[in-house]
């Protein structure tokens, strides 16, 4: 089994996240995007999701690019619907230079339809230098490399408060057997529900179908699924649904109960752990502790969290994040590509806090503090095994549509999770048709 010790009765102990570390100007194998000045009078614009402070991170970041080559760099936020915005532009013939994708799937269909550069020169040899070969098929199709790992996000992870862990005596488990056989059943027998669930919120439940199946059966049964080589009816499937049915069909377990957890969104449920104290855990990723501090508690202190519990032999490690891609040959596109997958680029980034690298050339003492310094160091040391998120590598209508696809199916199995041979059949039926 991979078990990850992280510090504090087994949890993993955070510093408050406005800590800031120096980067440093030069990581060792980075990629240099040019020569000072030798991209004068380029103008150049990217485009993607970010807004407030990821925003001004991002835009940080492009500035020592802008720095380095002499080039000007205009950034423009997509909005929460990035195909919205790229559809018409790219209809137009008027696509940004660089796009940030929030999906691997997007860097298929927009392949597919000739939208994209592929990597090339320095380009292509940062992103060969500074990740491995998952992180580089991520972003490539049919052969060809076409986008770059930004920004990653840490999926297998649950969040605790530890009065209510002390008050029950329990301790953070590292095994799913120990979490529903004895951690969440001490909580509840204390009269302390053990978890509060962001069901209203679609995707929330697709992340943890992810990391059960995922530690369940195996990585190679994961891509097989990602891929629709293996129907949804296949007995892996059938048993993530019933292993989930150990949380999900315990509706004293739930802040709410069903109802209430099919009614609450996110980041509701994290309040419902920090600030209003009706339940001991919520699981979602890294960025929970934004909402946690957002709700009075102190990370690191008063919210902590453990390695989602290994299933099978080993505990999962499920990311999300987004994919920078070159829609334009102009000018010092392939120059700001190769910046953007340098470990330059990224360790400043890191410095800035709030995000995490999938470069394996950047260093864990460029994060600001130890919560992410860990997160971190998982990506990287689970290797091969680690797995982007499912649900965004498959059909959109499929994985990431509201009241559709796997949304709307694994609600109605958190309403009543009683046969799971039907869920799995109504997710075949629906990953079928948006095919």
């Amino acid at each position: 089994m991979r078990e990850y010790m992280w510090r504090g009765r087994g949890a993993l102990a955070v510093t408050a996240a406005g800590a800031l570390v120096a980067a440093s100007a030069c990581s060792p194998g980075s990629t240099e995007p040019g020569g000072a000045g030798d991209l004068a009078g380029v103008e150049l614009l990217v485009a993607a999701k970010w807004t407030g402070v990821e925003q001004e991170n991002f835009t940080e970041v492009l500035a020592g690019f802008e720095e380095e080559t002499g080039a000007t760099v205009t950034y423009e936020s997509t909005g929460e619907d990035t195909g919205a915005y790229l559809g018409p532009k790219i209809e137009a013939d008027e696509p940004p230079d660089v796009a940030v994708l929030p999906q691997p799937g997007l860097v298929r269909e927009y392949a597919a339809q000739d939208a994209l550069v592929p990597l090339s020169g320095d380009a292509a040899s940062a992103l060969e230098n500074n990740y491995t070969g998952y992180w580089r098929d991520l972003g490539s199709v049919d052969g060809d490399a076409y986008g770059v790992l930004l920004k990653a996000a840490h999926k297998s992870i649950i969040w605790y408060r530890p009065d209510a862990f002390d008050q029950a005596g329990v301790s953070p488990p590292e095994t799913w057997d120990a979490l529903t056989g004895t951690t969440a059943g001490t909580l509840s027998d204390a009269g302390i529900t053990p978890f509060a669930m962001c069901g209203a919120s679609g995707w929330t439940l697709t992340d943890w179908f992810e990391n059960v199946y995922l530690s369940q059966a195996g990585p190679e049964k994961y891509d097989q699924l990602v891929a629709h080589e293996i129907p949804w009816t296949d007995d892996s499937v059938v048993q993530t649904l019933e292993t989930l049915a150990d949380v999900w069909g315990k509706k004293d377990w739930m802040a709410g109960g069903t109802e209430g957890a099919v009614q609450t969104d996110f980041p509701t449920c994290v309040s419902q752990v920090y600030g209003q104290e009706q339940a001991a855990m919520v699981y979602e990723a890294d960025f929970v502790a934004a909402s946690a501090q957002e709700a009075g508690a102190t990370v690191g202190e008063t919210a902590q969290a453990f390695p989602f519990p290994a299933v099978g032999d080993d505990a999962p490690v499920v990311v999300g994040g987004d994919i920078a891609v070159a829609m334009s040959e102009a000018e010092g596109v392939q120059q700001l590509m190769a910046y953007l997958a340098s470990p330059d680029a990224q360790t400043t980034w890191a410095g800035l806090g709030g995000y995490l690298s999938a470069n394996s050339k950047v260093e864990a003492d460029a994060y600001p503090d130890e919560f992410t310094q860990t997160l971190a160091q998982t990506i990287l040391e689970a290797g091969d095994d680690v797995r982007y998120d499912l649900s965004d590598q498959v059909p959109s209508q499929f994985g990431a549509t509201e009241g559709k696809g796997m949304w709307a199916v694994l609600q109605d199995y958190l309403r009543d999770p009683a046969d799971p041979e039907a869920a799995a059949e109504k997710l075949e039926q629906a990953a079928s048709k948006a095919e």
